[in-house]
């Protein structure tokens, strides 16, 4: 379907890497875009917070990841709910995360019931998804957790979403969200994927992250690795154009962009896919 393709794609988010080439990648971001800034294990929430400023300060909308292990105290809670409330931020994301434990949380549930305990002035908060499953979390523990977090967000009246974590199958993803609507999952769906990203610099990327953290990363999404390493290469509209079959459906709201800080390549694939729809 056309239109759902050229609705996701001129509604995608770009997430970042607090990296130092990311301000001059954002220059290359469309005027009020939507970023979803992420919380890097090799750096601290505060980074995270400081990016966000800069570009709000830019005219875009900005997403803060608060990842779970990263939090070193219940008022560390207390602090980023008063840093996000300070910048006038409607819309948070949070994870558990891959960084060494810093302090009391160790998941994604724990650290948003006490957020949420602190009454943030907040509209929406976005959480994590997993349509590949995931290494070391059995499928059960994440079908429940999923469910858990929802009645959090429902029950503080706020909106949420579910963004997938990268995952190169549509019919996985189709068929994973389909069973998710069935045992009663309602939040939208944003879809994770990788933008138009050169391997060169995604191995960059990678290094400059650090060897430990790239490892665990390369254990936790190692199919989604070797697909985007694939002499064949990868195309996003590969997996946008036959998944917008199911878009209205499954109730799929978005794109959630991986772009590892390419926006000048994402945004140039972006552009051109949505001159062939329209």
């Amino acid at each position: 379907m056309k239109s759902a393709q050229l609705r996701l794609l001129d509604e995608m988010t770009y997430e970042l890497i607090p990296l130092k080439n990311v301000y001059e990648q954002g220059e290359y971001l469309p005027q009020s875009s939507t970023i979803s800034i992420t919380c890097s294990p090799a750096k601290n929430i505060e980074a995270t917070l400081e990016l966000c400023e800069n570009f709000l300060d830019k005219g875009h909308t900005t997403i803060p990841h608060f990842a779970a292990r990263m939090v070193e105290s219940e008022e560390h809670v207390t602090r980023i709910v008063k840093r996000v409330e300070a910048l006038g931020i409607e819309t948070v994301f949070i994870i558990g995360g891959d960084a060494d434990q810093r302090g009391p949380f160790t998941d994604a549930p724990g650290l948003l019931r006490s957020f949420l305990d602190n009454n943030p002035s907040i509209k929406t908060v976005g959480i994590g998804s997993y349509p590949d499953g995931h290494p070391s979390i059995p499928e059960s523990a994440l079908a429940e957790s999923l469910i858990k977090k929802q009645e959090m967000i429902l029950e503080s009246n706020l909106n949420g979403y579910m963004a997938t974590q990268m995952c190169f199958e549509a019919n996985t993803i189709s068929n994973w969200l389909k069973n998710c609507r069935k045992v009663g999952v309602t939040l939208p769906c944003h879809l994770g994927l990788p933008g138009a990203v050169d391997m060169k610099k995604l191995i960059n990327i990678s290094l400059r992250l650090g060897v430990g953290i790239s490892s665990r990363y390369l254990k936790k999404n190692r199919k989604s690795v070797f697909k985007l390493l694939s002499p064949r290469g990868y195309n996003p509209n590969k997996l946008i154009i036959p998944i917008s079959n199911d878009a209205e459906e499954l109730d799929i709201a978005g794109i959630h962009c991986f772009t590892f800080n390419a926006v000048e390549s994402t945004e140039a694939w972006r552009t051109k896919a949505m001159g062939r729809l329209t």
